[in-house]
């Protein structure tokens, strides 16, 4: 068993609970998307879900990162069980974010308000700083490539580029880079909802050279959207 299995192992229950909450949470979306095949379909994705968590690659153990990697091993769980019943990426992509709607929506606002100022206090972006640098030195090959980007005060508070995505890499490895585009979307919900304020035009997924991520605080979120999944991201507007 390799360290990074022990490490997820470890942590398994953790993430199985995690999954747990995203399903009851958006069980209506899921009832939509399968009927009364609902109950039994969730199931499937969770023992898929379960299956690949040992997978997962070790890219330190760091916060937020390693919790991106759970999330992508739920995409991929659930994408699985819907192609083996027929479904395409772009249902799928549709149907998560719709999940991942449903389940910031299960949180009180005055929850989410206190979650808000964390993306720009001065110890996380600290901590993004430090991580930049570290990232650099590729100790961990599947892991993700960044650098930090100053804000000019006016534009941005500050920017983060991925050069290399975990997410991307681990999705190649797993036979499914056809998912990847439909994982970044999810960054618009969490920006609304959190008031990050977040603009980007461009993602690896989608073949671009990075993913621009610049953040100001309470703007309006601006943010490239798949053609696949316009409809479903102006359903919540």
């Amino acid at each position: 068993m390799t360290n990074s299995s022990k490490y997820y192992i470890a942590r398994k229950k953790r993430f199985l609970l995690e999954f747990d909450l995203v399903a009851k949470s958006a069980r209506s979306v899921i009832d939509g998307y399968f009927g009364e095949n609902a109950r039994r379909l969730t199931a499937e994705a969770r023992r898929e879900f379960e299956v690949l968590i040992p997978q997962f690659p070790y890219i330190g153990g760091k916060q937020p990162h390693t919790e991106f990697i759970a999330f992508t091993g739920m995409l991929l769980a659930v994408y699985r069980v819907n192609k083996a019943h027929g479904k395409t990426a772009e249902q799928t992509g549709e149907m998560v974010f719709e999940m991942g709607r449903a389940f910031l929506n299960s949180f009180p606002t005055f929850l989410l308000g206190l979650f808000m100022p964390l993306n720009f206090s001065r110890r996380y972006l600290d901590l993004i700083r430090k991580g930049a640098i570290e990232s650099r030195q590729r100790k961990y090959p599947e892991g993700n490539v960044i650098d930090f980007v100053e804000g000019d005060g006016k534009n941005f508070d500050y920017g983060v580029d991925y050069l290399e995505c975990a997410s991307c890499k681990f999705l190649t490895k797993q036979g499914a880079p056809e998912i990847a585009p439909y994982l970044c979307p999810v960054d618009i919900l969490f920006s609304e909802a959190l008031g990050w304020g977040l603009t980007r035009t461009t993602t690896l997924a989608e073949g671009a050279e990075v993913c621009d991520f610049r953040f100001r605080r309470g703007r309006p979120t601006n943010v490239a959207v798949p053609t696949a999944l316009q409809d479903v991201v102006a359903r919540g507007k």
